[in-house]
C-alpha cells in the first residue's frame, strides 16, 4: 500500500472532551447509564457541565482519537470532520494538526457551536459519556473531498456518524469514492447503543460491501447479533463482514476473517485509570499494522499496545510516541 497521499484517512464526530473523575451517586443523581453514550441537547450539557468537579479538556471524537493514533505510530494521517468557528473549535483544529493530522474541512461560520463530550471517569476507570453533536452533525457529502479519499489507503468510519442524516449521507459517498479507487473502507461500531439503534443498517452495509472492515468490542457485537453467545455472534460476522476485529478488554482480542479466527492476547498493564478512547487506540494499532503489511497478529499485537498506553492515563490520545513503544516491543513498525 504505497501509491497513496494517506495511509488512513478518518471521518467521525469532531467533538472537544472535557473528562472528569467522578462517583457513582453523581451518576445516579444525573440519570446516567454507566458505561454508555446519551446524545444531549444544549441544556442538558450546561446542567453536566455546572455541577461536574475540575475538567481535563481536550480534543476528542472517536475516529479522531483513532487518526491521532495513527499518526503517533508515524503513519500519514488525515481527518474529516465539522467544527464551528468558534473558541473551541479553533483549539481543536489546532490540536489535531499539531498531532501530524493533516485537517482541512472548512469549519461552520453558523448554527450551533462545536460538540462537546462531557465524559465522566469512576474509580474503576469506566467511563460514562454524554455527548452535544453541536457542529459535528452539520458535516454534509460537500464536506467530502473526492480526491482525498482516493488517495488514502483506507478510509475509516465511525457508527456515531450514522445518528445525523446528512453525516450518513457523506459516509456512504465516502465509501464510494474509496472503492472506486480500490481502497479499503473500515467502519468502528462505537457503541452498542448505537448498534441497537441502526443494527439493520449496519448489517447491510457489512452485507452489501459498503464497508470491508469491521471493529466491535464484544458488547456491540452481542448487540449486532442479538446473542449473548460469543462463538455465535462471532460465526456470524465472519459469514458478514470481510473482515471483522472484536476486543476483549482484558482477554485481548480476535481477527476474524473467512480464512479462520486469531487471538490476541492484551498487552500487560500496570493499572487502568481511565477506558477512554481503548477501542480507538486499538483499532489505530491495528490499522497501521495493516497499511504495513505487518499480517493479521502483528496488527492486533500493535493495537493491544496503543490500547494499553492510553488506559494508563486520563484522555484518549496517546501522550508518549507510539511508535518508540511499538519499537521497544520488537514490534513492526
Amino acid at each position: 500500500m504505497t501509491d497513496a497521499k494517506y495511509d488512513v484517512l478518518g471521518i467521525g464526530n469532531a467533538i472537544f472532551d472535557v473528562l472528569v473523575k467522578t462517583d457513582e451517586a453523581f451518576l445516579a443523581a444525573h440519570g446516567m447509564a454507566k458505561g454508555g453514550m446519551a446524545l444531549i441537547d444544549e441544556p442538558r450539557a450546561a446542567s453536566i457541565y455546572r455541577d461536574m468537579g475540575p475538567a481535563t479538556e481536550m480534543s476528542g471524537g472517536s475516529a479522531a482519537n483513532t487518526i491521532v493514533g495513527i499518526a503517533s505510530f508515524g503513519a500519514r494521517a488525515a481527518y474529516v470532520g465539522k467544527v464551528k468557528d468558534d473558541q473551541i473549535g479553533r483549539l481543536y483544529a489546532h490540536d489535531i494538526r499539531a498531532a501530524g493530522v493533516a485537517f482541512d474541512t472548512s469549519p461552520a461560520s453558523g448554527g450551533p457551536a462545536t460538540g462537546c463530550s462531557y465524559i465522566l471517569v469512576t474509580d474503576d476507570g469506566e467511563r460514562t459519556m454524554n455527548t452535544y453533536l453541536g457542529a459535528a452533525q452539520d458535516l454534509t457529502p460537500a464536506d467530502i473531498d473526492a480526491a482525498q479519499i482516493a488517495a488514502s489507503n483506507i478510509v475509516y468510519l465511525e457508527g456515531y456518524l450514522w445518528d445525523p442524516k446528512s453525516a450518513k449521507e457523506a459516509f456512504v459517498k465516502a465509501s464510494t469514492i474509496a472503492h472506486d479507487a480500490s481502497r479499503e473502507v473500515a467502519l468502528t461500531l462505537s457503541d452498542a447503543f448505537c448498534v441497537d439503534r441502526y443494527r439493520g443498517e449496519f448489517l447491510d452495509l457489512m452485507r452489501n460491501g459498503t464497508v470491508d472492515l469491521i471493529f466491535a468490542n464484544e458488547a456491540e457485537l452481542h448487540s449486532l447479533y442479538q446473542t449473548s453467545d460469543f462463538d455465535t455472534a462471532l460465526k456470524q460476522l465472519r459469514d458478514d463482514a470481510k473482515l471483522g476485529v472484536v476486543t476483549r478488554s482484558e482477554k485481548g482480542c480476535v481477527v476474524a476473517s473467512r480464512d479462520g479466527v486469531i487471538a490476541v492476547p492484551a498487552f500487560p498493564i500496570d493499572k487502568i485509570v481511565d477506558t477512554t478512547g481503548a477501542g480507538d487506540l486499538f483499532a489505530a494499532g491495528f490499522l497501521f499494522g495493516l497499511v504495513r503489511g505487518a499480517g493479521f497478529e502483528n496488527a492486533g499485537r500493535l493495537g493491544a499496545l496503543a490500547a494499553a498506553e492510553v488506559i494508563q492515563h486520563i484522555g484518549a490520545r496517546p501522550q508518549v510516541s507510539l511508535k518508540e513503544l511499538a519499537k521497544q516491543a520488537r514490534l513492526p513498525v
